[in-house]
């Protein structure tokens, strides 16, 4: 694996990270909230957001507009089911769903999960550096490149790793903030 590969890779575990990081509630309607529900449409799991569309109505309100009345009942149960302390409330053919208030002991559960999803974004960096130092080792053990250009790689795989793990903790640092705003 060479320099290039791994940023592509680091910069894709980042890209997960912020993905999971969109599931986190922080208290403001967001219609990526219900981006990774999922509901049995005729057989096939479907993303809720390909059977309906979901709008914030106002900072505490997101608003889902089903397009077949056969898909409400599915939609408000997975909504509910979804963990994410959400009660949704039908109105024909348009769910609403309110965004209570988060408790601070429900903002510092979500602040542990937040650091959870950035210590797994973290070990995934750094399993690509680890990866690309293996492979360096062994092209030098082969001859395909010297010890000074092994070295050089090494250092610029270190600095490329100290350069995403800090992008992570300045992601971590803005969600725990917003998870702790009012």
């Amino acid at each position: 694996m060479d320099i290039d590969t791994a940023k592509v890779k680091m910069d894709k575990s980042i890209d997960s990270l912020r993905n999971d990081l969109t599931k986190i509630r922080t208290g403001r309607a967001h219609p990526s909230l219900l981006d990774h529900l999922v509901v049995d449409y005729y057989g096939t799991k479907t993303p809720i957001n390909q059977v309906s569309s979901i709008n914030a109505e106002d900072a505490r309100t997101l608003v889902v507009k089903v397009w077949e009345k056969d898909m409400i009942s599915p939609i408000e149960k997975a909504i509910a089911g979804a963990d994410l302390g959400l009660n949704p409330a039908v109105k024909g053919n348009i769910i609403h769903v309110p965004m209570p208030q988060l408790n601070e002991e429900r903002r510092r559960e979500l602040n542990k999960v937040v650091r959870q999803y950035g210590e797994t974004a973290k070990v995934a960096v750094r399993n690509i550096r680890r990866d690309v130092n293996q492979h360096l080792k062994q092209q030098t053990k082969a001859k395909e490149i010297s010890k000074d250009g092994a070295q050089a790689s090494q250092a610029e795989i270190d600095k490329l790793t100290t350069q995403h793990t800090n992008t992570i903790d300045e992601i971590l640092r803005q969600k725990e903030k917003e998870l702790m705003e009012i």
